[in-house]
């Protein structure tokens, strides 16, 4: 099993609308909403960023990924827990991409 530093594959994602902001994560997030959050409609969701969630931090350096909100971190964040299903899902099928990034980043 990944650990999830050396992995981030869960944060990424082409879908503008991917991870989904309650109110209750949106009050969580405090200060960090504002940079954070786009609305579409009545609906919140995380900022996406060059294909990755915008709290996502690539440190290229030591090849990791890190939520900069971590404990703040939307419920379905939270939710997804590694090595579950959804995990192995989220691998299965995009796990190419951290790497990718990586080597963007890394130019």
């Amino acid at each position: 099993m990944r650990d999830c530093l050396t992995c981030g594959t869960c944060c990424f994602s082409y879908l503008e609308n991917y991870v989904r902001v309650t109110g209750d994560d949106h009050a969580r997030l405090g200060d960090h909403a504002e940079s954070l959050v786009r609305f579409d409609g009545n609906q919140a969701f995380m900022r996406m960023t060059e294909g990755h969630c915008a709290a996502l931090t690539i440190d290229r350096e030591k090849g990791r990924f890190v939520c900069s909100v971590y404990a703040l971190r939307p419920e379905t964040c939270r939710d997804l827990e590694r090595g579950s299903p959804a995990c192995e899902g989220e691998l299965a099928t995009k796990s190419e991409r951290p790497l990718v990034a990586l080597r963007v980043v890394g130019r």
